[in-house]
């Protein structure tokens, strides 16, 4: 059925499930109908936060991650690997929904970045990383997100490992008095990383 709230003009109306013990399966955000079209069982109460709550998640457009590394091209057996996405994606996102008197806001933020490595390696950085110095030891190892193959990827497919990045985001909201959570959501990137043995170098 329809739940009306409004009394001048028309009202905003909400689908509501009529039937005891059912739910409906997917959420439609309130609309605006004038007076002369509102239905005669029209009734209060207005959607709720939680329905906003829902609606104000659906209009989160999260950025997708792009994966940065070091060394650039070919990584290298027993060399470090820095692991980086961009740092300006890391910050809380928000989209809001509203009815006359009532206003949601969901806040999406970064928690998380999970790698896999494509050589049966995963980890987690609780961060962006930080991306390779240009004036650092290439031998060194990032403070924050790195890796450091200890084989070559010539027996993967394309002789190259498989890398993934996913960020997780938590999902809060609030307005009208009220705050809750969703599950979190998550977005990602892919590349493939090709590593070769170091060559050792001989002098005299």
């Amino acid at each position: 059925m329809l739940a009306q709230d409004g009394d001048r003009g028309g009202g905003w109306y909400v689908y509501r499930c009529s039937s005891e013990g059912t739910r409906d399966s997917l959420y439609r955000a309130p609309v605006w109908i004038p007076a002369s079209q509102a239905p005669a069982d029209a009734k209060p109460p207005a959607p709720s936060p939680e329905d906003l709550a829902r609606q104000a998640r659906s209009q989160l457009r999260l950025p997708d991650p792009t994966i940065g590394s070091n060394p650039a091209g070919t990584q290298l057996v027993r060399v470090p690997t820095w692991l980086w996405i961009d740092s300006r994606l890391w910050r809380p996102h928000t989209a809001t929904a509203s009815v006359p008197g009532v206003s949601v806001t969901a806040t999406a933020r970064p928690t998380s970045v999970s790698w896999s490595m494509g050589d049966g390696t995963t980890l987690t950085c609780r961060g962006p990383g930080t991306e390779f110095p240009a004036d650092a030891d290439p031998g060194s190892a990032s403070p924050d997100c790195g890796h450091t193959y200890q084989r070559s990827s010539a027996g993967a497919a394309d002789a190259r490992f498989p890398v993934t990045a996913t960020v997780s985001w938590q999902i809060t909201w609030s307005g009208a008095g009220e705050q809750g959570r969703f599950p979190n959501m998550t977005t990602d990137d892919e590349t493939s990383f090709r590593v070769a043995e170091a060559q050792a170098l001989g002098t005299g």
